[in-house]
Order: structure tokens, then sequence, then C-alpha cells
């Protein structure tokens, strides 16, 4: 299972093991890499009829002694059904019905099953892809005997929870990613790092009874993060307030999984947008109270160049984009155009990013300039270095960043640094590269180090303008050991002809200059060469490994050498052993 530290007594083995038969079934006519194609959808349509009918027994009951013909009878329950739910399906058939009609007629039932729901069932079902395999499933005669297994898994809500439900289709998932080779990081982040995101966003929000709040996702996957936020609010914060969810996936099957998935948990599903979030926002003038993504890092953006630069928004400055190799960046970028005005409330964002955001380009480039934007506009209120192999699909080092419109008085103008890079548990299996966790009382720790803003070996608080720079390009006189100017013959055209000429030799070069010090000063001090400023260029950088770094003390020499000699010793008694030496 995805390791999630409260979860550890939810056991969803049976579940899951139950489902997994459906690969026997599909053997012979599907690859392994296809299974899920199936696998994924019957399960979600099994859980929305028993959804259904739980709902529908409910109110059922309540018309028990009320006189209605059965015309008006279903009007109301399906009137109930979309108002309590948001979908139905007027169709005869359940799972086990289909099964107890004709085989013969199954296909033609169970399409006429599938075209019973509500539009946006329908719709889910579409990106699944499930209708164009109907005709595949009936001629290898798999319908009937899928459709049996899955009326016999009760996934009623009273039997499987919303959440028990939320990890089952983790671990399918994460199962198919396993034999496909495909990435389960796509699809999850681990819960332990959204609780921590979570936490340092909004655990010390004021939020009144019934408030709204509105959390969104540009790179939403299957909701998990919109899902693990709301619950925050609702369970840590205010049981009173209002919270609305709104998210973008651009994964057909991981948009279908999330959209039911919401359905299912009574959300808005039409909330979740299907769509490239840097290309068609399907939220254009909205804007959010929290935003939490990972959005894929590493990923080039060099097939939506075109229309990223052609974008009118405003989203992306044309000077702040960064290199077609980082996608990630630009995420960032449209989740600042979701901030709201400071006069209107405080909006934050809490993203995943791998180092590169940090330091990648010199100043001048795009990434500079939008660090620059960031930094000179005081956005950046934290940024936080967490362990390796904490990903499913990577092991590489990762960054959460706190951004924030409207800093607390004590943070503004100030960034914090915080190594938490040693607060882990290793796991007791591996899954993927994810290899360690962050438990739950670790997770405290960090959000107290945040908390209390102050320095220590974790945590390391800056003022914005540290992380400047200004890059002076130079043109340096050379000059030999006497302090005089060397000189140089070239061949150049004077006037049209090429002759010698003799000048004094120039070399170019540049100084990085930190903002808070006085260019000229620094040059006098620094440059020893005479020299004449070109061109001036503000940049910024953060550093985060350089300013955590703590020197160790080289050994001694008797050490090395005395190691060398009892290796040296070491290797004769071998060699003598193996009768090679005497």
């Amino acid at each position: 299972m995805f390791y999630n530290m409260k979860a550890d007594h939810i056991n969803i083995s049976a579940e899951v093991n139950f489902i997994w038969q459906s690969a026997e079934i599909l053997r012979d006519t599907y690859k392994q890499h296809q299974y899920q194609d199936i696998i994924l959808p019957f399960v979600v349509l099994r859980r929305i009829e028993c959804v259904l009918e739980e709902k529908r027994k409910e109110i059922e009951k309540k018309l028990k002694n009320i006189k209605m013909d059965d015309a008006e009878k279903r009007k109301f329950i399906h009137n109930k059904l979309i108002t309590s739910l948001g979908f139905d399906n007027k169709s005869k058939f359940t799972f086990e019905k289909l099964c107890a009609e004709k085989t013969s007629e199954i296909k033609e039932n169970f399409k006429s099953y599938l075209n019973g729901f509500t539009d946006n069932i329908k719709m889910i079902i579409e990106y699944f892809g499930l209708f164009k395999e109907l005709n595949k499933l009936e001629k290898d005669k798999l319908l009937y005997p899928l459709l049996k297994q899955y009326s016999e898994l009760n996934l009623s809500p009273q039997v499987i929870s919303n959440e028990k439900m939320g990890y089952i289709f983790e671990e399918l998932i994460r199962r198919f990613s396993e034999q496909t080779g495909e990435e389960a990081g796509q699809h999850f982040t681990p819960r332990e790092v959204i609780k921590l995101m979570v936490k340092l966003l909004i655990n010390d929000s004021k939020i009144k009874d019934g408030e709204i709040k509105e959390i969104y996702d540009p790179a939403c996957g299957t909701g998990g993060m919109l899902v693990i936020a709301k619950e925050f609010i609702l369970k840590e914060v205010n049981p009173k307030a209002k919270v609305i969810v709104y998210g973008q996936e651009k994964q057909p099957e991981t948009w279908a999984i999330g959209a039911s998935d919401m359905l299912i948990k009574g959300e808005e599903s039409d909330n979740i947008k299907f769509g490239n979030t840097l290309t068609n926002d399907k939220f254009p003038n909205a804007k959010f109270d929290f935003m939490l993504s990972n959005p894929p890092f590493g990923v080039t953006w060099k097939k939506d160049k075109k229309a990223i630069l052609d974008d009118a928004s405003g989203r992306f400055p044309k000077d702040m984009l960064p290199r077609v190799s980082d996608g990630a960046t630009l995420f960032l970028m449209h989740m600042l155009s979701k901030l709201k005005n400071p006069s209107d409330g405080d909006s934050g964002i809490a993203i995943v990013f791998n180092g590169s955001p940090l330091f990648t380009g010199d100043a001048g480039s795009g990434e500079s300039n939008f660090r620059k934007y960031l930094l000179e506009n005081d956005l950046i209120d934290a940024i936080i270095a967490l362990p390796t192999d904490l990903f499913y699909n990577t092991g590489i080092a990762t960054y959460r960043w706190i951004i924030r419109n409207r800093k607390e008085p004590r943070r503004r103008g100030k960034v914090q640094l915080i190594n938490a890079v040693n607060f882990y548990e290793p796991m007791k299996k591996s899954l993927g590269n994810k290899r360690k966790y962050i438990s739950d009382d670790q997770i405290v720790k960090i959000f107290e180090i945040y908390k209390e803003f102050k320095e220590s070996d974790n945590s390391k608080i800056f003022d914005n303008e540290d992380f400047g720079y200004t890059k002076v390009f130079l043109e340096l006189t050379d000059v030999d050991e006497n302090g005089n100017p060397k000189k140089e013959t070239v061949v150049k055209k004077v006037n049209g002809e090429r002759k010698e000429v003799t000048q004094i030799v120039k070399i170019n070069d540049a100084e990085y200059v930190p903002l808070k010090e006085d260019i000229n000063e620094y040059l006098k001090r620094e440059v020893e060469k005479p020299y004449k400023i070109k061109k001036q260029v503000v940049g910024y950088e953060i550093n985060f490994t350089q300013y955590f770094y703590k020197y160790k003390p080289l050994r001694s020499q008797e050490e090395v050498i005395k190691e060398f000699r009892d290796l040296e010793e070491e290797n004769k008694k071998l060699l003598k052993e193996l009768g090679l030496i005497k």
C-alpha cells in the first residue's frame, strides 16, 4: 500500500486481491499494461453503483408511506439523487441484473446500462476508454465474468469508506505501475508529503464559521492534494468552514479517476477540469485561497512553446520563462496569477520542486528574472529541503516552496530556509524509488521549526536581498609585474587595408557583487587590474546546500599513512594465503 502512517489500521488487502483476480480473466486477451484500462473503470462503475443503490434505498425507505404512482416515484428519486449525489443511472440494470439476463444480449444491455448514467458519469466512462473496448470484451466472452466478479464486490460507503476507497485506488494503480514500468508518481504524491505541505500552508489560517475557502491544484492527478487539504481544514482548523476544491488534469484516465472520486465524495465533479493547464486554463478568471501542486519536474514544455509564447493572459512573462527543459516553473507562474490581491484576503501556494528553480540560470536569464520577481515582491515565505527517496518515481532531492501574498509582520522581507533532509524513517519495503517516509511526529517537528522562525542547525533566515547579486561585466587592462599595460600586435583592417597594429591588451571578465555591497568598493577591493564597467545585470540565486554546509576537517597525515600500511599488511597476508608470495 502507498505508505501512510495514519492508515496502517486500514486493511485493503482483501478488496485489492479480489479486484486483482480480474487480471486472470483478461490475461489471454489483454497485455499486462492494458489491464488497468478495464479494471479501473469497472471498479469505478461498481463503486458508483453501490453508492447509488445505498442512497436509493435510503430515499425509498422515506417514501414507504407516501402515495405515489411509479412514474412520480421514479422522477422524485431521480431528482433526489441528482440533488444529493450529483449523478444517477436511469437504466433498469445493475451488475447483478446484467448477469441474470441472456449472455447473448449482455453487450447491448451493458451499453444500455452505461448510457443510462447522467452525462457527468458518461464523460468519465468515455475518458477511461471503456466504450471502445466493448466489442473486444464481448468477442472474447469477458463481459459476463467481469460483471459477475464485480457484482459480488460490496463497495457501498457503509462498508468501504471514502478514505479506504482512496487507498484501494492507489494500491491498484501502484500495482499497475510496477507491472508496466510506468511511474506511479505521475498519479500520486506520497500522503505524508501532502500532509506536510498542507500543514505548512494552512495550519495557522484563521477561518470563521461558514467562511468559504477555495483550494486549487493545476496538476491535480487523482485529486489527493485537494482531498487532504479539505480534510485538514475541516478537522484541524474549523469544521464549520465551507471548503470548495478545484483542479485540472490532462491525463484522461487520471482525470477520470479523480473526477469519479470527487463525485462519490459529494464534491462538484465539474470543478475537476480536463485539459492542459498551461495551454488551456479552465479557470481563467479565478483567484484562490490555497493552492497546492506537485507539477511534473524535469519535463520539457517544447510542445507547448508556441501556445505559451502566444499566451495573452499575462501568466507567462517572456523575460521570466525558464529553459524549455523545465516545465515545472511554468506551473508556479500560472499559480501566481491565481493569488488574491492582499486587500481581498490571504492567499498562498505550496509547491514541490527539484533543485533546479533554486539556482539554474545566470543573471539576466528567465529563471533568475523569475526569482528576482518573487524575492523583490516578497512572495517567498519559506523553502524546505526534504530527504531523497521520498517519491515513487524519483530518488532526487526535492524542495517545498511556500509562497504567500501577505506574510506575517516578522517574516516580511525575509525568507526562511529549513533543512529537513534527515527527517525521515526507512520504509520496511521500497515502493518504486520510495525508500523513506516522514512520520507524523517529524511533520510536527518540521512545522515547529517553521513556526518558531529562529536560526538553528536546521533553520536559516535571510533577507530577500541576501540572495541577490549584480553581475558586473568588466573590461580589464592587462598589466605586467610593474603595473604597466601590456601591449600586443594584431592584424586589423585600417581604411580597408590589413595592417599590423599595436594595442593595449584588454580582457573581458565579470564579477558577482552581493546586492548589499557597494559595487565600486567591492571592485576596488577585489579587482587588481585597471577596469572599466561595461554593463550591470541583477540576478538572484538560492544556493541552499551552501548555507547548511558544515566543514569536516581532513584526517591527519598520520591516520592516512597508518591506513595505507594496514591495507598493505592485509594484502600481503592475502597473497601469502593464496601462495603467490612467501
